[in-house]
């Protein structure tokens, strides 16, 4: 089976989570069928939407390269039916975007902002989709952005070296080879407070938050925690980590899931469940 990635995914009030049997799990919020993926089978890759405000959707990757979503779909998000070689996936507030095998990237969904116009992209290993922008990391580890760019977060022209990108609400952080992280954008409740981060191997953009997963399984927050989002610091044994909205999920070693922050829609009753990752 191809190798899997993005296991878990926190949403703007809903989870998913890849099985290993390549079928998915959602939980939380519902109003528009977001965690409605119990037919999915195949997949290799999940992406929640997350929003400062209104509704959500979720992406999933297949093996075939074709890309399956749900939820809300008025600016047409979820019309993915016709994508095909693709390698990963991204969901955004109001949008997905896509990178093709051949390094190249599709954007469907609200365009207000020019956060759709990756167009002319190429060379991409990965992207992330904030609320109002979109990163997009080169191959070459350097990054690009489309889209608003009022606070700054699309300020990543200069940034190299990198492994991995994440975009939030209003903010935006990337994973560099040397396991140090940067951030730009806005800060108003210190989700930009990375710099003092070290033997990072994963990081995670939440709409206020910011996650980073150490070596050595440990799991180190910065930013708003008035739902408790950020009380992740008794974690241990965390292979991966995903930033929503107002909550936070941890994919541990032995394959269960834990979660922290608001669960007023049920996103963060993920007790039962069992990830089996692949060796």
């Amino acid at each position: 089976m191809e190798k899997r990635n993005n296991i878990i995914a926190a949403g703007y009030r809903h989870s998913a989570a890849l099985k290993a049997d390549g079928t998915v799990l959602a939980t939380g919020d519902n109003k528009h069928g977001q965690c409605e993926v119990d037919a999915w089978r195949n997949i290799l890759s999940v992406a929640a939407g997350s929003a400062h405000t209104g509704s959500s959707h979720t992406v999933g990757l297949t093996s075939d390269g074709s890309v399956l979503a749900v939820g809300w779909n008025q600016y047409g998000q979820c019309e993915t039916g016709e994508w095909r070689e693709m390698a990963s996936i991204a969901a955004g507030w109001r949008r997905t975007i896509g990178v093709r095998k051949d390094g190249t990237v599709l954007a469907i969904g609200r365009n207000n902002e020019g956060q759709c116009e990756v167009g002319d992209w190429r060379e991409i290993a990965a992207v992330s989709a904030g609320d109002w922008h979109t990163i997009g990391l080169r191959r070459d580890g350097t990054a690009i952005a489309a889209g608003n760019n009022r606070y700054g977060q699309s300020k990543v022209s200069d940034w190299h070296d990198l492994v991995a990108v994440s975009a939030g609400y209003l903010h935006t952080v990337g994973l560099k080879s040397d396991r140090t992280v940067l951030a730009t954008g806005l800060n108003g409740d210190g989700q930009c407070d990375v710099s003092d981060w070290r033997d990072i191997v994963a990081i995670s953009s939440g709409s206020h938050h910011t996650l980073g997963l150490k070596s050595d399984g440990t799991v180190v927050a910065a930013g708003r925690n008035r739902d408790g989002q950020c009380d992740i610091h008794q974690w241990q044994n965390i292979c991966e980590i995903a930033a929503g909205n107002a909550h936070t999920l941890g994919l541990k070693a032995d394959g269960t899931v834990i979660a922290a922050g608001r669960n007023n829609e049920g996103q963060c009753n993920v007790n039962g469940w069992v990830i089996l990752a692949d060796e």
